[in-house]
């Protein structure tokens, strides 16, 4: 997983790096949805994301497999009257030629900061409704529970042509602190927080990785 939102060192980079606290009302709801991933120096990588309901609220999880490597990350969380946002539960591991590591957070640990699967939703719900209308500034919790910050802007809507079909988009954009050189643009479904239709990396003007997403699956 990135040891920073935007330097990526592994085979899942930049995507699972935002959170932030939502204040709008766009509820949740479940899907199952495949990505296609290229990643200069990597091979290609197919990523499964699934948010699905749990007992006390949500669990968004993410996981891609090759040979020798694999990886997954996944966050719980709640909504309260509010429609608030708060972390549960955060695990992720990966395996890298017979290197293994596995990382949690607890509730606890989450009090003051969103983990990233729990802020790769809010985030998403932040920028559909409309909660920062100019550049804005999210702190997260990185894999190890150590705080992090990007600031993201919206920059509008488009319509995108992909494997999964064609689609309405909202396109953000999230920089880090003090790295301008460095940027990604996320595309996500208005009505569906939490997915992505596309994600690029951006450094020194050239792209240097690409999301697509190739199916959908929702209720």
């Amino acid at each position: 997983m990135p040891a920073l939102p935007l330097r990526p060192s592994w085979l899942l980079p930049l995507l699972l790096l935002l959170a932030g606290s939502a204040t709008a009302a766009t509820p949740p709801q479940p899907f199952d949805a495949r990505y296609h991933l290229q990643v200069a120096g990597w091979p290609d990588a197919d990523i499964q994301h699934q948010l699905q309901r749990t007992g006390i609220g949500w669990q968004s999880e993410m996981s891609t497999k090759l040979p020798g490597i694999s990886g997954h990350e996944m966050g719980r969380f709640r909504l309260d009257e509010d429609g608030q946002v708060h972390s549960l539960y955060y695990a992720s591991g990966y395996s890298l030629l017979g290197i293994q590591r596995s990382y949690r957070l607890e509730r606890d640990a989450l009090q003051t900061w969103p983990d990233r699967q729990s802020a790769l939703f809010s985030l998403s719900r932040q920028a559909i409704d409309g909660d920062c209308t100019s550049e804005c500034r999210v702190h997260y919790l990185d894999h190890r529970g150590r705080e992090e910050r990007v600031d993201y802007r919206v920059t509008g809507r488009e319509m995108l042509e992909l494997p999964a079909g064609r689609f309405e988009a909202l396109r953000v954009e999230v920089t880090e602190p003090g790295e301008p050189d460095r940027r990604l643009v996320f595309d996500f479904l208005p009505r569906m927080p939490g997915l992505l239709l596309s994600m690029g990396y951006y450094r020194d003007g050239e792209r240097r990785s690409h999301l697509t997403l190739t199916h959908l699956n929702a209720p």
